[in-house]
């Protein structure tokens, strides 16, 4: 059975999968709209860019992160601090059994995404790949 990086386990299942998309998809939703009566939340732009339903679907890990990478501690917590008004708000446009628990994290895609690009970037690294892109073997 394949593994995943995250958990050593199993891959997430379809229905673990379509679970955590929907979640996403909701709760980008009902962020963008103001839904939530908290001046500081609704202040920010944040983006939930995946979502990982545990495989009984009762904790889903949002992976977020305010526009512009600034203030993240402060979107954590404002979104912490709303968990369960947003868990209310997921639960009446979703149609699962069991609106599942909320953890949110920052998502850290992108500052890899940045330093990969960086490594990338560099003379010596430039040369190495030059070197080897002629396709003879050793």
């Amino acid at each position: 059975m394949a593994k995943n990086r995250f958990n050593d386990g199993p891959g997430p299942s379809n229905r673990q999968l379509r679970v955590g998309e929907l979640i996403r998809r909701t709760l980008s939703d009902v962020l963008n709209r103001g839904d939530i009566h908290d001046p500081d939340l609704n202040r920010m732009s944040i983006t939930v860019s995946e979502v990982r339903a545990s495989p009984d679907l009762k904790i889903a890990t949002v992976y977020c992160l305010p526009l512009g990478g600034k203030n993240r501690p402060e979107a954590i917590a404002a979104l912490k601090r709303n968990k369960h008004e947003l868990k209310r708000a997921l639960g009446k446009e979703m149609s699962l059994k069991f609106t599942p628990d909320l953890r949110f994290l920052i998502d850290e895609t992108f500052d890899r995404m940045d330093d990969t690009r960086r490594l990338f970037a560099r003379d010596d690294v430039q040369r190495d790949l030059d070197d080897g892109s002629d396709g003879d073997a050793p």
